[in-house]
């Protein structure tokens, strides 16, 4: 890789915004509970499940109680009614919107850790389990931010956030209007950007030391043609079965860690 000279700030005159709109967003499931009361999450009000097993009732009181929260007995049918019958396990949560984070305050998460940026720009993903599952995987790969279009693409959810298993929690996740110029000033700040397409170079060949950002494309259309003329470079990965896809978040996992093996070799 060569050297990108650090011309512009991207994001500077963001400010922190939330999701638009007046619907109350809901965390559901233990795991998922546990994050957001240990987090930075705006948290209205828990419910507990009636007669929730000691071991997980302990845990989540005291969490709640460290943060002055309310909590609510309820019976599963109230808890099945929030969540619109989905898998909850006894705790559901009444959360503010989201928090959506600058392009800077990515950096800032690099430069913390004294790492150079590895971000991810989803272009237009809209299954939200996918995107919590990417979540997911960013985390577990250190990841620094997640960057998503605010228009035709899933954001911030409550199945996002059930799906990430409080994931949600530890990667930021940066909403812009344009893709494209977004993609062009993150360059201009030294980062490397790498798409996928089938002609690609192979991505157990990739090395993503250094500033990079990988974009994702949409679950069925892939990178946009605009979006994909902007990258360095492209990514392929072989198939030899009969099927020619895979899906975005298992496509992105071996991306993902593909840029981990390579930023953290074996010794």
């Amino acid at each position: 890789m060569g050297q990108r000279n650090n011309k512009k700030q991207v994001g500077s005159k963001q400010q922190r915004e939330t999701t638009v709109g007046d619907q109350v967003e809901f965390v559901y499931g233990h795991h998922a509970a546990v994050e957001a009361l240990k987090g930075k999450t705006e948290i209205n009000k828990v419910w507990l499940q009636t007669g929730l097993a000691d071991k997980a009732r302990h845990e989540l009181t005291n969490l709640a109680k460290k943060r002055g929260l309310v909590m609510q007995d309820a019976p599963k049918a109230k808890l099945d009614e929030l969540t619109n019958g989905e898998n909850h396990q006894g705790v559901v949560l009444s959360i503010a919107a989201y928090a959506y984070a600058t392009i800077d305050e990515l950096f800032a998460k690099a430069a913390e850790k004294d790492e150079a940026p590895f971000f991810l720009v989803l272009d237009s993903i809209e299954d939200p389990h996918n995107l919590g599952s990417i979540m997911r995987t960013a985390d577990a790969a250190g990841v620094h931010g997640i960057i998503i279009p605010k228009r035709r693409a899933v954001q911030l959810t409550s199945v996002v956030a059930k799906t990430s298993t409080g994931a949600i929690e530890h990667v930021p996740v940066a909403r812009v209007t344009n893709l494209v110029q977004t993609v062009e000033q993150l360059k201009e700040r030294g980062v490397w950007v790498f798409g996928t397409d089938m002609n690609g170079k192979d991505y157990r060949r990739w090395d993503a030391n250094g500033a990079t950002a990988l974009i994702i494309g949409n679950e069925g259309k892939g990178i946009s043609p605009l979006l994909k003329k902007s990258v360095d470079e492209t990514l392929a990965i072989p198939m030899i079965g009969h099927v020619q896809s895979l899906n975005a978040s298992v496509a992105a996992s071996l991306l993902i860690y593909q840029g981990y093996n390579s930023r953290h070799p074996l010794a």
